[in-house]
């Protein structure tokens, strides 16, 4: 494990009624989900924007010049039916062999009811995602109001995915619809996507290595069934042994639960409320575990997942630089994907996501808490700050999800850094990262 470990602390996430906390052990993860089960969705939990802390001012004679942005698409339905045609039809068969107890067809109705209300509209943005979207671009002129005031320009690129166009465009309506005088540029074009949602197939394929197979399936393995569960839907769950597996079913239908309260039907809670907090939790360690194999640093698979978003953090870099001198630079607002966002920040390092350690069962211990990254609309912003504009010494700070957050380099003025210490700290990591390639 590194020597180092830049903690997320105590930070907290607050909702209207619940706390969102960077666990300090595996208890704290547990109860945070009890406070809120938003918690446990995961990539899927609604964006908490309720209770947001205020900024620290810049340093004395810093003024804000610049802002750069890379941010998830909003609240979506499921990507495909797969997801919801496993436990439908296995329920189906079930009831065939007439061993559905009446919770079991109650829960059979529910998944009929999502299934057609996402027919045809798998992976699309929902009326909670636009806005998410809206809301985080008025309070982004809230928060910088001197980068968006006047004509300023607005240059905003997304990938191609529907979503992440249709969140960019909620973003940029909000931001027209306050000040009409912005000059918007917008565009989503296969021409960014090396940059914007670069998904490297050698170092993908090579995450799951036999290793980190096992040490995957061995942490898994404890807390992957759910007996309970079993007796609720059926009358002798070992007759339906033969068209049910347990392990999916459970799995699935915290998904679909889950996965609800990202659109309109998010009051029906009838799935989430047949688990308790402590199955919730079970599920969630197994996600959170996933997403470190397949995003974080370990040597279970060679400690370069993280670098599938090289391309990414060079282009920022190099945005950045030629915005410098500039009297009046464009913002910069990119909207993408977790699987982008996730690796980027830990390549960052940013709030310690740069741990590396190849046993799970650390990651509570040390802050590598997914959730708390990529959320639906979830969003790392660069606020740059200089004293004049032939400035040497640029200050700029980071924000993962509207939250002032740390980096794995020495400041003097926390949470600021020097953009000079990032700029020579990042890019000898860039240089220094050799390609697999085979």
């Amino acid at each position: 494990m590194k020597s180092r470990v830049w903690l997320l602390g105590i930070g907290c996430w607050l909702l209207a009624v619940s706390c969102w906390v960077l666990p300090a052990n595996a208890q704290r993860a547990l109860d945070c989900i009890t406070q809120s089960r938003n918690f446990a969705a995961g990539n899927y939990s609604v964006y908490p924007d309720s209770v947001l802390p205020a900024l620290t001012p810049a340093p004395e004679g810093y003024q804000l010049f610049y802002l750069s942005h890379y941010g998830r698409h909003g609240s979506r339905y499921l990507n495909d039916r797969k997801g919801f045609d496993i436990p439908y039809k296995m329920l189906m068969s079930a009831d065939s062999l007439r061993q559905l107890t009446p919770t079991g067809h109650h829960v059979l109705h529910e998944i009929r009811l999502i299934i057609e209300d996402s027919e045809r509209r798998w992976g699309d943005l929902t009326d909670t995602g636009k806005q998410q979207h809206r809301d985080i671009a008025r309070r982004m002129i809230e928060h910088f109001p001197e980068v968006f005031s006047g004509d300023r320009q607005i240059v905003a690129r997304s990938t191609i995915v529907p979503r992440c166009i249709l969140s960019m465009g909620a973003a940029l309506q909000t931001l027209a619809n306050i000040n009409p005088q912005l000059q918007i540029s917008l565009q989503a074009s296969n021409r960014d996507m090396w940059y914007m949602n670069h998904q490297d197939k050698k170092l993908r394929k090579g995450a799951m290595t036999p290793e980190a197979e096992k040490a995957y399936r061995d942490f898994c393995a404890k807390r992957e069934r759910n007996p309970r569960l079993m007796r609720l839907l059926f009358y002798h769950p070992d007759s339906v042994s033969s068209v049910v597996d347990e392990v999916t079913l459970n799995y699935y239908i915290i998904k679909m639960g889950i996965l609800q309260q990202n659109t309109h039907l998010h009051e029906r809670t009838y799935l989430m409320d047949l688990f308790t907090n402590e199955e919730l939790y079970m599920l969630w360690q197994q996600e959170n575990a996933w997403w470190f194999i397949n995003h974080g640093f370990t040597s279970l698979n060679g400690s370069s997942q993280p670098y599938t978003q090289r391309h990414l953090l060079r282009h920022i870099i190099t945005d950045a630089d030629s915005c410098l001198r500039m009297e009046q630079p464009p913002v910069h607002l990119r909207y993408g994907h977790e699987t982008v966002l996730l690796p980027l920040v830990c390549l960052l390092g940013v709030n310690g996501y740069d741990l590396h350690t190849d046993n799970l069962e650390d990651l509570e211990q040390f802050g590598w808490i997914a959730t708390l990254v990529f959320p639906m609309a979830s969003n790392l912003q660069f606020a740059f700050y200089r004293r004049s504009l032939d400035d040497d010494d640029v200050l700029f700070k980071v924000l993962l999800n509207e939250r002032e957050a740390t980096l794995p380099l020495a400041t003097d003025c926390a949470p600021y850094y020097h953009w000079s210490d990032f700029r020579q700290h990042y890019l000898k990591l860039l240089d220094e990262y050799k390609p697999q390639k085979k």
